[in-house]
């Protein structure tokens, strides 16, 4: 099993924005066969250096997690992703 976690900080950190991200990335669950499980939550203690948001991912394999990058709906939703961020970080691990 893969999994990968992604922090997000947003440019725009207000509630609404950042429930609009959440949306855009829970939509994803049920569009992406490679993608077993995902999970997006809110972080609730704010700060300069906090992130907004964490995407939880899991995939059967690498393969599954490459062929994820490219899928046509991650592609979309990255774009969006892409246009609201100020900055980003993850972490991928195999467990």
């Amino acid at each position: 099993m893969i999994t990968n976690n992604l922090l997000l900080k947003l440019e725009d950190r207000s509630s609404a924005n950042i429930e609009q991200v959440r949306s855009a990335l829970l939509s994803m669950r049920g569009k992406i066969e490679f993608l077993r499980d995902l999970k997006v939550e809110v972080n609730i203690r704010q700060g300069a250096a906090a992130y907004d948001i964490i995407m939880i991912a899991q995939y059967d394999s690498m393969a599954g997690f490459e062929a994820y990058l490219v899928h046509p709906v991650h592609v979309e939703v990255s774009q969006y992703i892409a246009s609201v961020l100020a900055a980003s970080a993850s972490v991928c691990y195999e467990s």
